[in-house]
């Protein structure tokens, strides 16, 4: 600011423009140079029951396959426990199987909805849930040589630790 005298004895103060466009400008830039784009809040992705084609029931959404992951009490053993539900299961074939069967049993679309969901023990070795995520998720078809994908979701139940003693 410059005060300029007139002829009068009045100050008249300008006030220079130019420089505080510049800041402005400058200001604009560092902001849109560091803004994060962010999924909105709340944005869930929620799957609804579909209307049937009668308008009046809906739908129910299908429950996840629950397999339980047991530790071998010899940890050298070539094979974990597996339950699904009160049925304890001999191998991963038998794993296998019941994927395969509830997928026959939902129909052609039900591939890419079906959620498997693995409760291993907290102290399983890893090399188990690769296998158990191996048996659900796909085979090689023996007769074609072609891949067979069985599910695409996997979850695992939230992990308990062992009681302490």
């Amino acid at each position: 600011m410059k005060p300029r005298r007139s002829g009068d004895s009045e100050v008249k103060i300008e006030l220079q423009m130019t420089p505080m466009i510049d800041i402005v400008f400058q200001l604009l830039v560092f902001f849109i140079l560091t803004f994060k784009v962010v999924a909105v809040e709340g944005d869930f992705n929620i799957k609804m029951p579909r209307i049937t084609s009668g308008g009046s029931t809906a739908e129910l959404p299908q429950m996840p396959l629950r397999f339980r992951l047991l530790t071998p009490s010899d940890p050298n053993a070539p094979f974990c426990g597996i339950r699904y539900g009160d049925q304890a299961l001999a191998t991963f074939e038998d794993m296998r199987n019941i994927v395969v069967q509830e997928l026959k049993r939902r129909g052609p679309e039900a591939a890419k909805d079906l959620e498997v969901e693995l409760d291993p023990d907290y102290d399983l070795p890893y090399r188990f849930i690769i296998d158990a995520i191996t048996a659900v998720s796909g085979y090689i078809d023996p007769g074609t040589g072609q891949v067979v994908t069985l599910v695409q979701n996997i979850k695992f139940a939230p992990t308990r630790k062992p009681a302490q003693q």
